[in-house]
C-alpha cells in the first residue's frame, strides 16, 4: 500500500476517533487539493500560493485586505501614521491567543507586541533567509526598526516614506509567530507551525495529506456573535495533475478547485465563461477579479549586446506589435471568456490606482500597426528581422496565435518553448529580448505593478529594464504624498507614462475562477487569490 493511501486512511481514522465522542452532530470537513505541492508551513517562506493559503489559515497578520481590496483590522484593531510617513503605530487586540502548544507554560498564551517585533525581525534576519525579507529591507531604520511600547502597542520606523506599507503588512510573510516555539524548533518550525489563525495544525504526511483542525479559541466572531470558523477541519490532498484534481471534484471528493485544466475547460464552460447548462445544478462557479496582468515584455537595455540589435529596441516596432494583437479573441477563444482584454494600462481593475477611463492603452488596430511599421522603415514588415520570443509550454497556444496575428502585418515571430524556471532565469540575467510573463499583485496597491518600471530596481521586478527619469521622480512624489487621492492620480499618470513607451504588451487582466460544490457556502478569497476558509459552511 503506498504512502498516499496510508496517509488518507490514517486521517480518516484520526478524524473518526477525534470526532466520535462529539456525536450526534456531524462534523464538517472541507476538502481541497494543492496541485503545486507544499514545501513549508513557516509563513516566512510563503512565496507560493499553496503556502499562502496554509499560512492564512494558521496565522494572522496585523491587518488583512478584504474582497474589495480594502484594509480591515486583524490583530491590530487600529493604527496611526505620522504626518511625515515615517512612524506607524499599531494598537493590538488583547484577546488573541496562540494555538495550544506544550512549549507554553499553560499550553497557550496571549499574543503581545513583543511577538510582532520578533516576527518582523526574524523576517529580515539573514539567518532566516526568508524570500520575504525585501518587504522591510532598505525601508526600515537600521537600529530598532520594530518597537514594542507595551504589550498592545507596536511601532514601525521607516527611513523614508513608503505609502503602501499598510497594504504590504497584509502579506502572509508578515504573519505573527510565537518566539519560544520558533526558537525551539529552528528551521524545523516548517513542520511544527503554531499561530493564532482560525485553524491549527494537526497532521502532515508530506506529498500525501495535510490536516488542520478548527481553532476552538479563535478570537474572531461573525456579526451575530457566533465564533469563527464554522467548519471543523480542513483536509488537503496533493494530486499534482490539474485534470486529476478536477475529476476528483466532479466525483465530489473535493469541495473546491482553483481554475480548470484545459482538458475540462470546453467540457464545462461556454465561450462566455459561464457553466454549461448540464453543470449548473452540479456545481457553483465563482468569477471575480484577480490582480494579475498577463503580458509580453521587451528588454529595453540598449547597453546589452544580446538585445541591443533586436528590432524591439524601436518604440515604433513595440507599438506596432501592441496594435497588431486582438486581445478580445485571446480572452474569448483561449480563456473561454475568463479575463478582461488589457486595453488599458499595466495596472489591472480592482486595485486602488486603476484608471477606469484610461485612453492610453492599445486596441486591435492592424492598420495602425502597418502605419507604424512603415514609419519605422519596414513597410509591410519588409526588411524586418525575425523576432524571437520565449514562452512556457502552457502559454504556447496563445503565443502561437499572436505569432499568426503579427505575421498578418509582416512581423515574423519565432516562438521558442522553455521551462518556466529557465525563462525566469533568462529574464533575470538580461538574456532575452522578448518574453511572455505575468505580474501578480503582492498586496492591494497599484505600486506593486508600477514598481516593475522603476529604473533604480533590479530584475526582478524590472524585467524590461525600463528607464525613465520622469517616471522615477513621479514614483518618489507618490511615496511622499499622504493624500491618497493625489497619490492615486500619480499612479495613473505613471501607468500612462510607461504604457506610452510600450515596454510591455498587456494581453489580459486575469480573473479568479473557483469551482465549488453546491453544499458549500460562505467561501471567500482576496483579489490576490488568497482563500479564506473561516466563513465556509457545508450543508
Amino acid at each position: 500500500m503506498n504512502r498516499r493511501i496510508l496517509g488518507i486512511l490514517f486521517v480518516g481514522v484520526f478524524l473518526s476517533a477525534c470526532f466520535s465522542s462529539q456525536k450526534p452532530k456531524e462534523k464538517q470537513v472541507f476538502y481541497l487539493n494543492l496541485v503545486g505541492g507544499l514545501e513549508n508551513l513557516d509563513p516566512a517562506f510563503a512565496k507560493d500560493l499553496s503556502t499562502m493559503w496554509c499560512a492564512h489559515a494558521l496565522y494572522n497578520t496585523l491587518l488583512e485586505s478584504n474582497e474589495q481590496s480594502q484594509l480591515v483590522p486583524s490583530i491590530a484593531k487600529d493604527w496611526t501614521v505620522s504626518s511625515d510617513g515615517l512612524l506607524y503605530t499599531f494598537h493590538l487586540r488583547n484577546d488573541v491567543y496562540f494555538h495550544p502548544n506544550p512549549l507554553f507554560e499553560n499550553n497557550s498564551r496571549k499574543l503581545t507586541a513583543a511577538d510582532v517585533v520578533f516576527s518582523y525581525n526574524r523576517l529580515i534576519d539573514p539567518a532566516t533567509a526568508s524570500p520575504g525579507a525585501w518587504i522591510f529591507n532598505d525601508r526600515v531604520v537600521p537600529q530598532q526598526p520594530f518597537v514594542a511600547i507595551d504589550d498592545t502597542t507596536f511601532q514601525i520606523r521607516l527611513v523614508r516614506p513608503f505609502r503602501p506599507l499598510l497594504e504590504i503588512l497584509t502579506m502572509p510573510y508578515c504573519s505573527i509567530v510565537p518566539q519560544e516555539v520558533v526558537r525551539h524548533w529552528g528551521k524545523d518550525f516548517r513542520n511544527h507551525p503554531c499561530g493564532t489563525g482560525p485553524f491549527r495544525f494537526q497532521y502532515w504526511d508530506e506529498g500525501n495529506v495535510l490536516l488542520f483542525y478548527k481553532n476552538e479559541n479563535y478570537w474572531q466572531h461573525d456579526s451575530a456573535g457566533n465564533p469563527l470558523p464554522y467548519i471543523d477541519a480542513v483536509q488537503f490532498s496533493f494530486y499534482d495533475n490539474k485534470a486529476t484534481e478536477f475529476l476528483l471534484f466532479l466525483q465530489e471528493r473535493l469541495d473546491f478547485v482553483n481554475g480548470v485544466d484545459g482538458s475540462f475547460k470546453d467540457l464545462v464552460l461556454t465561450r462566455q465563461a459561464t457553466l454549461k447548462p448540464e453543470f449548473v445544478q452540479k456545481m457553483v462557479l465563482q468569477k471575480k477579479g484577480y490582480l494579475n496582468t498577463e503580458y509580453l515584455g521587451f528588454n529595453m537595455d540598449t547597453a546589452n549586446p544580446v538585445v541591443a540589435a533586436s528590432p524591439t529596441q524601436s518604440e515604433l516596432i513595440r507599438k506596432a506589435i501592441n496594435y497588431a494583437i486582438d486581445r478580445k479573441k485571446i480572452v474569448t477563444y483561449f480563456k473561454n471568456g475568463m479575463g478582461i482584454p488589457a486595453t488599458g494600462g499595466f495596472t489591472p481593475p480592482g486595485i486602488p490606482g486603476f484608471d477606469s477611463v484610461a485612453h492610453y492603452g492599445y486596441h486591435y488596430q492592424p492598420a495602425k500597426a502597418l502605419a507604424l511599421l512603415a514609419q519605422a522603415g519596414y513597410p509591410n514588415g519588409k526588411g524586418l528581422a525575425p523576432i524571437k520570443i520565449i514562452t512556457p509550454d502552457n502559454y504556447a497556444d496563445i503565443v502561437n496565435f499572436i505569432a499568426g496575428q503579427l505575421q498578418d502585418v509582416g512581423i515574423k515571430l519565432e516562438v521558442e518553448i522553455m521551462q518556466p524556471a529557465i525563462i525566469k532565469e533568462q529574464m533575470a540575467k538580461n538574456k532575452t529580448p522578448f518574453f511572455r510573463a505575468q505580474w501578480i499583485a503582492d498586496y492591494p496597491d497599484a505600486e506593486t505593478f508600477l514598481t516593475v518600471f522603476d529604473s533604480r530596481l533590479p530584475s526582478p521586478p524590472n524585467y524590461t529594464r525600463f528607464s525613465n527619469a520622469d517616471f522615477d521622480r513621479l514614483y518618489d512624489a507618490a511615496m511622499n504624498e499622504n493624500n491618497d487621492s493625489i497619490r492615486l492620480s500619480y499612479y495613473r499618470k505613471m501607468d500612462s507614462m510607461a504604457i506610452q513607451k510600450a515596454p510591455v504588451v498587456p494581453l489580459y487582466y486575469d480573473q479568479r475562477m473557483h469551482f465549488l460544490q453546491k453544499k458549500v457556502s460562505g467561501f471567500r478569497s482576496s483579489p490576490m487569490n488568497i482563500i479564506d476558509l473561516k466563513w465556509v459552511r457545508k450543508e
